[in-house]
């Protein structure tokens, strides 16, 4: 896998490129942007909606809408300091982790997601907002 390394990060950037840019005008949506100082592998792309921007959509209702055309998608894993196991235990920035498990969505972004399922994805997240 390691000699196939660099093709699987360039597939899974030309996949977060892709919903970007098909996606950046819609309102009330962000994908995380890359940090000037690294080179994102995009392992997962991840997109959050603002309710009070996006005329009240929701992530649940893009993860609803994904599920119900049969594609598999997901919300942000669940911040530790959420999880019972953590309960009680010191937590720094809990809010921002609250915040973006609450609006966050991983759409599919492995790295045989193809340009036609990719397609799919993109019509019914922008038939959230019609």
């Amino acid at each position: 896998q390691l000699e196939r390394l660099g093709t699987f990060v360039e597939r899974r950037r030309a996949t977060y490129a892709a919903y970007k840019d098909a996606l950046k005008d819609v309102p009330g949506i962000e994908f995380m942007p890359e940090a000037s100082y690294g080179r994102c592998t995009h392992w997962l792309t991840c997109l959050t909606v603002d309710p009070s921007l996006s005329g009240g959509v929701r992530s649940e209702d893009i993860l609803k809408a994904l599920a119900q055309n049969g594609i598999e998608a997901r919300p942000v894993w669940k911040p530790l300091h959420m999880q019972p196991l953590f309960a009680g235990a010191e937590c720094v920035g809990g809010q921002v982790a609250e915040r973006l498990f609450a609006n966050g969505v991983c759409l599919p972004s492995g790295s045989g997601v193809t340009p036609e399922s990719q397609g799919r994805v993109i019509d019914v997240v922008r038939g959230c907002f019609n």
